[in-house]
């Protein structure tokens, strides 16, 4: 982790005001390979992270990568798997260490000459200058400012582009507005549901904890509703790298009362105590440890608690960070001691522990909340189902993207019935398919020097396949060669030469297609 600190703490300060090319505000995976991309093209770059760490979820916690077909995989994303690999004596390696990932990222940065500055978090409000169609300048709550040709919001929550007045929306649309079957309110998914009924009230007949009181919706509606996040946590079996889960501040088990009732009415419709994997999805990684993810009805995905997020302000989204830490460390330690879990399971998650090797500068505890999505841009092109399922070709591509669509359930509610149930899991797949330039631009007449990579142009049903980090990357990639191409020819994003920034990115290991192996 040496490399990425030496970045950071050398560039924590910044003078009152700094001019680059191109400023990239956000240090997730997009963020980090566009800096990297516009840099290595010649620009001067400096690439802005709200937060103490730069890297995301790549970092902070997602080491197991959501790949989907990997021979779609390439340029520089394939190059940050490649050197990961390299650590480990490997070609290739999908599923490292958090603590890998961020000493990649701090050579590829540091060899690229990326200014990066760390605790540098745009001003709530005027935090954008714009003349007409052009940001100007963007100002820091710490008073630092920056100006550039071209600016790149790489955060997963879209504040620069909000601030910048570009169009952009959140939740969820209708089945009727892009003619999308899978969008809305969805019907009961064969995943992560309650399979056995499970009432939704304690013997009071009070509503119990972790379920909204709100109805469902009607089937198909949009709403504002946003698909659960979690934390993506690290943990091992290694008694010498173990941290024991401790007892959260402020813990009460009566917050677990519907996941112990669900335990006990999957053990008599099974006829034998859940697995493990059946109530959380253990990835294991390089260095013996493992990325622990959400499965099933009541796991580590913090349902229905996401809403506000992206529309918040940062004191709010803060105290939403905090429950969803409170909610994990809470659910960890339940399933670890509470003699309300089968005893065989509640002795698998006994054995498992924070690992002492990792986020050692956080307390163990994962860098990033997994912001599965936020503000999505409504740019020119909105990249709906089609695109993923029929259409699958594009004259402006810049890349491709593999992964099944894949929303996390966005809602717990009461039944007719007066069971509890899930909705908004959705696990539809995809033919691999192109990425088209245009969802990374907004409308030319709302800004014409900035790229999203990450809060880019789509439909919650496509975003919910485009959201995986190694496209991010991909999507980073291309953004910051266009952003450099904009730069040197002194013409909007919208209207680089896309023949060239495809020649360009090809000749970097970008894949364009993808023919059955």
């Amino acid at each position: 982790m040496r490399p990425v600190l030496s970045i950071l703490l050398f560039s924590t300060f910044a003078a009152a005001q700094q001019r680059f090319d191109v400023v990239v505000y956000g240090g997730t995976s997009a963020g980090v390979i566009a800096a990297v991309a516009a840099a290595r093209e010649g620009a001067t770059v400096a690439l802005l992270e709200p937060g103490r760490w730069i890297g995301g979820m790549t970092t902070g916690g997602l080491s197991r990568t959501d790949h989907g077909r990997k021979e779609t995989i390439g340029g520089y994303s394939l190059e940050f798997y490649r050197r990961a690999g390299k650590r480990y004596g490997a070609e290739v390696e999908w599923y490292f260490e958090p603590k890998v990932a961020s000493q990649v990222y701090g050579e590829m940065l540091g060899e690229a000459g990326v200014k990066v500055l760390v605790e540098h978090r745009l001003k709530q409000a005027g935090g954008v200058l714009k003349r007409g169609a052009r940001l100007v300048e963007i100002r820091m709550e710490n008073g630092a400012r920056f100006q550039a040709a071209v600016f790149v919001d790489s955060t997963y929550e879209g504040d620069l582009m909000a601030q910048a007045r570009v169009s952009y929306t959140w939740g969820r649309e209708s089945t009727a507005q892009y003619g999308e079957s899978l969008a809305g309110v969805r019907p009961k998914d064969r995943s992560h549901q309650f399979d056995v009924q499970v009432s939704a009230r304690g013997e009071d007949g009070r509503m119990l904890p972790e379920i909204q009181t709100a109805a469902r919706g009607e089937l198909g509606a949009g709403d504002r509703k946003v698909q659960a996040y979690n934390f993506r946590m690290i943990v091992t079996r290694d008694p010498s790298n173990r941290i024991p889960f401790a007892r959260p501040a402020g813990y009460d088990p009566k917050r677990f009362e519907l996941l112990a009732r669900w335990l006990a009415a999957e053990t008599r419709r099974l006829g034998r105590e859940p697995r493990f994997n059946e109530v959380a999805l253990p990835g294991p990684l390089r260095g013996d440890k493992i990325d622990l993810n959400n499965r099933g009805a009541f796991s580590t995905d913090y349902i229905g608690k996401s809403w506000e997020y992206p529309e918040a302000n940062y004191r709010r989204r803060a105290e939403i960070w905090r429950d969803h830490v409170s909610y994990t460390a809470g659910y960890l330690y339940f399933m670890a001691t509470d003699e309300r879990v089968p005893p065989g399971l509640r002795a698998e998650f006994a054995q498992l522990g924070l690992a002492k090797d990792e986020f050692t500068d956080n307390g163990n505890w994962p860098y990033q909340l997994y912001v599965r999505e936020a503000r999505r841009m409504v740019g020119e092109y909105v990249m709906v189902q089609k695109d993923l399922q029929t259409e699958l070709t594009k004259p402006d591509v810049v890349g491709m993207g593999s992964y099944n669509s894949d929303s996390h359930n966005v809602q717990r509610f009461v039944q007719p019935d007066g069971a509890a149930q899930n909705e908004g899991n959705m696990e539809v797949s995809v033919k691999p398919y192109q990425i088209p330039y245009r969802i990374l631009t907004p409308k030319k007449t709302e800004a014409e020097n900035l790229l999203a990579p990450v809060c880019f142009s789509a439909s919650h049903v496509t975003y919910s396949s485009l959201r995986m980090e190694p496209v991010y990357m991909i999507m980073g990639h291309a953004a910051g060669v266009a952003a450099k191409m904009a730069v040197e020819t002194r013409r909007a994003v919208q209207d680089i030469d896309i023949g060239g920034l495809q020649r360009k990115l090809k000749s970097q290991g970008a894949v364009f297609e993808w023919r059955q192996q």
